[in-house]
Order: C-alpha cells, then sequence, then structure tokens
C-alpha cells in the first residue's frame, strides 16, 4: 500500500470514528423521541432523516457546499467557511448517514414492551434511570447495528465527500476517493487492493450485525 493510500486510510477511519460517535450522541435522543411522540411534526421530522436514502449524493454534496462555504449559512460563522476541510467532511458526514443510526434504534426503542417502563416507573424511577437502566440495555442489538452501519457507511462514502471535501491528501481525501484516482490513473492493481479491502470489510461488518441481531433474544 502506498503511503498516499494509508493516509486515505487514517483520514477514512478518523472520519467514520468521529461521525458515528457524533451520530450516536445526536441520534439517540432524536430515535427516542420518535419512538415515542404523538406530535404531529414526527412524520415530517422522519422524512427530512430519511431523505439521505434516497436522495442523490450529490445533491446533498451541492447545498452542503453552500451553505459550508464562507458566506453560507454554517460557514459564514466562521473566518475561512468549512469546505473543502476535515471538520466539513465531519458534517456532511453525519448528516448523509443520519439514517443509518437513528432507524436502527427508533426501531429497538418500538420493539420494547411498555410495561418494562411502567414498572419501573411505579418503583419511582426517573425517566433518566428508566431509559439508561432499561431502555438502553434491551436496546442493545439496535445500538450496535446502528453503530455499525454508520461506521461502515461513511467509511463508503464518496459523492458527498468528493463535494465538500474535494480530494486534498492527508485532510479530505478518503479511501473511495483514492481508488477513484487509482482508476483515473489506469493503476486497477492498487484499485484493486483498495477495493478488495472495503468489499471484505462490508461483508465482515454485515455478517457480525446479523448474526450479533439473530443471536439476541427478542424483547
Amino acid at each position: 500500500m502506498e503511503p498516499a493510500d494509508i493516509s486515505a486510510l487514517w483520514v477514512t477511519l478518523r472520519l467514520a470514528f468521529i461521525t458515528t460517535l457524533i451520530l450516536l450522541l445526536l441520534g439517540t435522543p432524536l430515535a427516542w423521541w420518535l419512538s415515542q411522540t404523538q406530535s404531529r411534526f414526527k412524520t415530517v421530522v422522519e422524512t427530512v432523516v430519511a431523505l439521505p436514502l434516497v436522495l442523490p449524493p450529490t445533491v446533498l454534496g451541492f447545498y452542503l457546499l453552500i451553505a459550508l462555504a464562507p458566506g453560507g449559512i454554517i460557514g459564514g460563522m466562521t473566518t475561512h467557511g468549512l469546505a473543502f476541510s476535515f471538520t466539513g467532511l465531519v458534517i456532511g458526514s453525519a448528516l448523509y448517514s443520519l439514517p443509518f443510526v437513528v432507524q436502527p434504534l427508533q426501531n429497538a426503542f418500538r420493539s420494547i414492551n411498555p410495561l418494562n417502563l411502567q414498572a419501573a416507573s411505579t418503583l419511582r424511577a426517573s425517566p433518566l434511570d428508566r431509559f439508561f437502566s432499561i431502555v438502553v440495555p434491551l436496546s442493545r442489538p439496535g445500538f450496535i447495528t446502528a453503530a455499525t452501519l454508520g461506521f461502515a457507511h461513511t467509511v463508503g462514502e464518496f459523492g458527498v465527500v468528493l463535494m465538500i471535501g474535494g480530494n486534498i491528501p492527508g485532510e479530505t481525501q478518503v479511501l473511495s476517493i483514492a481508488i477513484y484516482d487509482h482508476v483515473e490513473a489506469l493503476e486497477y492493481t492498487q484499485a484493486h487492493w483498495l477495493s478488495g479491502g472495503l468489499l471484505l470489510f462490508s461483508f465482515i461488518i454485515l455478517f457480525l450485525v446479523y448474526r450479533q441481531n439473530n443471536r439476541w433474544p427478542h424483547t
């Protein structure tokens, strides 16, 4: 593996780890709210969360590029904007991978028997206590699936990261872009190594998720 590929691997792993951590922190309360609320805005929020599943990555990347630019809504709050920076990649990746974290958590929360929470409530457990002592343990498969899919989806991103991050080695160049560069340069051997590694990684990730979920008892 060439030094540039190792650098792209490091950027990719760092991006995936930070993005997944942010999504778990922000996506957990959002998923809990969606699983419990009867608000009339629920359908609107669910639709917005699921948009990256059907929206072309270049469309999302284009609007993010405008928002992260020096004169944009988000980039305007900084000195030089956030486009073509690692921070911009994190923001774009978090938005693009949002449904892959929120939806598994939402489904896990919905599957919990409400009688478990009602029993804890009769014992005067606070809502926060009920969440961490009952909801989180019973939703373990959902958290595993959400974290795994969020991480894996971020690793495989291309369109969004290319639009808002460009192709800056050591800063915004991720593995998917490195593969594209190798193919464009007709360096098929290097492209095969990186592509095969991502293929194997994706298979192992999905295999472990399904295996874990099949072994975990339903609530």
